[in-house]
């Protein structure tokens, strides 16, 4: 088993930056591809951002791209998500995930261990 557990989140204006982290524990974190999705209020969950297990290769729900960064060390068994030039739009419970593949997908189906989830919200 993996647990995830995310930080960071908040309230910030828009324009602003906040960087996630997911903290894994359980099993061998750096052997792992890892995801950022997010969920707003009424809408689906969507694609943010994957990271492979090196490092690379990384992709981008292409809305995000320029704005978002993922990051992982494999040391700390974190992985992390630098948001800036935020939105109101961006205002969505994001959830970390894990998959044992080590290779990033955009796939959600494909994750195998999930987050709860921390809240980011941009004021307008």
């Amino acid at each position: 088993q993996v647990q995830l557990v995310e930080s960071g989140g908040g309230l910030v204006q828009a324009g602003g930056s906040l960087r996630l982290s997911c903290a894994a524990s359980g099993r061998t974190f750096s052997t792992f591809a890892m995801g950022w999705f997010r969920q707003a209020p009424g809408k689906e969950r969507e694609f943010v951002a994957a990271i492979s297990w090196s490092g690379g290769p990384t992709y981008y729900a292409d809305s995000l791209k320029g704005r978002f960064t993922i990051s992982r060390d494999n040391a700390k068994n974190t992985v992390y998500l630098q948001m800036k030039t935020l939105k109101f739009e961006d205002t969505a419970v994001y959830y970390c995930a894990a998959d044992e593949n080590p290779w990033a997908t955009m796939r959600d189906v494909e994750y195998d261990y999930w987050g709860q989830g921390t809240q980011v919200t941009v004021s307008s």
